[in-house]
């Protein structure tokens, strides 16, 4: 099963696109289901179909996505877009910066529960597309003996890494075009941007298939 990560700022497109590759995939809008994490952003596009929702809200605990996952799973979804997975990285983040004692010593108890969360995602029966909020990312360069912050391009808003753990990670642009930052079906590595429609998610369906 394709497991799909699109990153993107805020107005890339992410949420419309995730739901034209999963139509694109199952041609059934009633086996899409949404976990919209977005303040209902979901319902914006209510008008292409009669797709599936569950309205998630804060906290935003790794367990209440698996949750959520469980219930889209039951109900029999093709496809599950989850709309988006920075906020538990987020939530993980408030929790262990809230934490007494050794910072260290604090990951090993917080880095399981993302984990969990992940190992859900991968192993779930269903098609799996994660949007991601991205942010301007910067290294620390030395210019006049002086360390600067210098800009280096976006990052998503979850664990470093995280990228390792789907098949194609397309990075979505202010104008809505896509371009593959990792793509282990070598659909559309190193080909020009584009823009997602439900023939993307075709291509990819035909992919999975031929496995």
């Amino acid at each position: 099963k394709m497991k799909l990560a699109l990153q993107g700022s805020s107005g890339s497109g992410k949420s419309m696109s995730a739901l034209l590759l999963a139509h694109g995939m199952t041609e059934d809008w009633t086996k899409i289901a949404v976990i919209d994490t977005e303040n209902g952003s979901a319902s914006l596009y209510a008008h292409l179909g009669p797709y599936q929702v569950i309205h998630l809200t804060p906290p935003f605990s790794p367990e209440r996505y698996i949750e959520a996952i469980k219930i889209c799973e039951e109900a029999q979804a093709e496809v599950i877009i989850i709309d988006s997975i920075s906020q538990c990285w987020e939530f993980l983040i408030d929790i262990h910066a809230n934490m007494p004692g050794s910072s260290f010593t604090n990951w090993a108890k917080i880095t399981p529960r993302q984990s969990a969360f992940m190992n859900k995602v991968l192993q779930s029966p269903c098609h799996i597309i994660a949007t991601m909020r991205t942010k301007q990312d910067y290294v620390l360069s030395e210019k006049n003996g002086k360390q600067v912050p210098e800009k280096v391009g976006l990052k998503a808003i979850q664990r470093d890494g995280v990228d390792y753990e789907f098949t194609i990670v397309l990075d979505l642009d202010l104008s809505h075009y896509a371009v593959a930052s990792k793509d282990r079906t070598n659909l559309f590595m190193g080909k020009p941007s584009f823009v997602i429609t439900e023939e993307t998610g075709k291509q990819i369906l035909e992919w999975c298939n031929q496995g």
